[in-house]
């Protein structure tokens, strides 16, 4: 089984435009493919994590990968899927994030010489004279066809900026340059992205007559893809400092039922024997394929020394036994709790909760427990004696978190 079967076999493929013709460069390790990652934030996420882990079974099948930091595309901001406009950042902003990518992605990509390489479209794009991009490119886009493009379709109903308009362009330039300038032939993308993807094959075939070829990979969870990642307290992260390992650990191993499987396959380096004969497990063993599913993306993540302390972590708070040191913990100071503190405003210090009104009502649902205690009264006070003995606080069934006082 070459690469691109694997690929198929794991349900990443959506769509892709010359299959005959990538199926052979894929398996060759013919494909000098890119994929594009705008700085939107000062750390990956897991929406991320998918197109990181496609470009490293690529890379070990012998294709070059080319990672595109956005630090142009950045300034535009992408409107596929939004309902909104992105806030705009400033340049030192962009930069900032771009740098926080790079050494994120070093865990999962081996950069250099004949190996993977790191480009910034900044330094292209923002030097591009407005006349001279328009006469070189912009004849070659059809505004009817981009009006159809399904990136913009959720945009045009609440408006779509002018700005964002030329998103598409950009993205494509991106695509041709890198053509140009490293040899690229391949651009991989997540299915929402295949609008943007075809201007870019279609510029460079235009332009140069040279083939270019595109394939998007299937969004995780479906419908659901948009929202991967997200929980009630945000993205998860692949920063260790705004997503503990444990709280990575914690959020794959809550996935749906359903979707378990399938994660496994998309995300996991797992062979598909291995996969196939987990598939045939019984359905009381549905808890031990999450945890297999949450202690390899982990290990990938951040290592298996960190995947073991999450897995032990775990282990603790749901059996009750065990080492409970490397659960998430915040640590309060004599001065602002002396006197203990009252239950809402602790969920609040420990970032359980968003705001008092979201404990409040937490609590008043018996959505909370104190040391297995299920708290009723909103009034109550944790002492300091229990704080600084350190308290455990469960919300709801599977949230754990300790609070000790130093």
């Amino acid at each position: 089984m070459g690469i691109y079967e694997e690929l198929q076999a794991r349900g990443l493929i959506a769509q892709v435009t010359d299959e005959k013709e990538i199926r052979d460069l894929i398996n060759s390790g013919g494909a000098r493919f890119y994929i594009g990652f705008d700085p939107t934030a000062d750390s990956l996420h897991v929406g991320h994590f998918m197109a990181l882990c496609l470009m490293k079974r690529l890379q070990m099948a012998g294709n070059k990968p080319v990672v595109l930091l956005g630090g142009g595309t950045g300034h535009i901001g992408d409107p596929s899927g939004r309902t909104d406009m992105r806030s705009m950042m400033t340049s030192e902003t962009i930069q900032h994030n771009c740098d926080c990518f790079k050494k994120q992605m070093e865990r999962f990509i081996e950069f250099g010489e004949d190996k993977a390489i790191m480009v910034n479209n900044a330094d292209w794009l923002l030097k591009l004279n407005y006349i001279d991009m328009l006469r070189e490119v912009g004849a070659c886009f059809s505004v009817n066809n981009m009006l159809r493009a399904e990136c913009y379709k959720q945009r045009m109903e609440k408006g779509l900026s002018f700005l964002e308009f030329n998103y598409m362009i950009m993205q494509s330039y991106d695509f041709w340059y890198l053509h140009e300038h490293y040899g690229c032939n391949m651009q991989f993308g997540g299915d929402d992205q295949w609008s943007n993807m075809l201007g870019g094959t279609e510029l460079i075939r235009k332009k140069t007559g040279h083939d270019a070829y595109a394939m998007t990979i299937t969004l995780l969870l479906n419908s659901e893809g948009k929202k991967m990642g997200k929980t009630a307290k945000g993205a998860v992260w692949l920063d260790p400092e705004k997503t503990t390992p444990y709280e990575f650990y914690q959020y794959w191993r809550n996935v749906d039922d359903a979707d378990v499987m399938k994660c496994i396959r998309m995300l996991t380096f797992l062979t598909l024997e291995e996969i196939e004969q987990m598939e045939q497990w019984p359905d009381n063993r549905i808890n031990e394929k999450k945890e297999i599913l949450a202690y390899e993306l982990t290990k990938l993540v951040h290592g298996a020394e960190e995947a073991d302390k999450a897995k032990a972590a775990a282990y603790a708070l749901f059996s009750g036994a065990g080492d409970d040191s490397n659960m998430p913990t915040t640590e309060l100071s004599a001065d602002e709790a002396a006197d203990g503190m009252n239950i809402i405003d602790l969920m609040v210090r420990c970032k359980l909760c968003a705001s008092k009104g979201e404990a409040r009502r937490l609590i008043q649902q018996g959505g909370v427990s104190v040391d297995g205690e299920k708290v009723s009264d909103i009034g109550m006070t944790v002492s300091a004696d229990a704080l600084k003995a350190g308290v455990k606080i469960k919300k709801g069934k599977k949230v754990f978190h300790k609070a000790i006082l130093a």
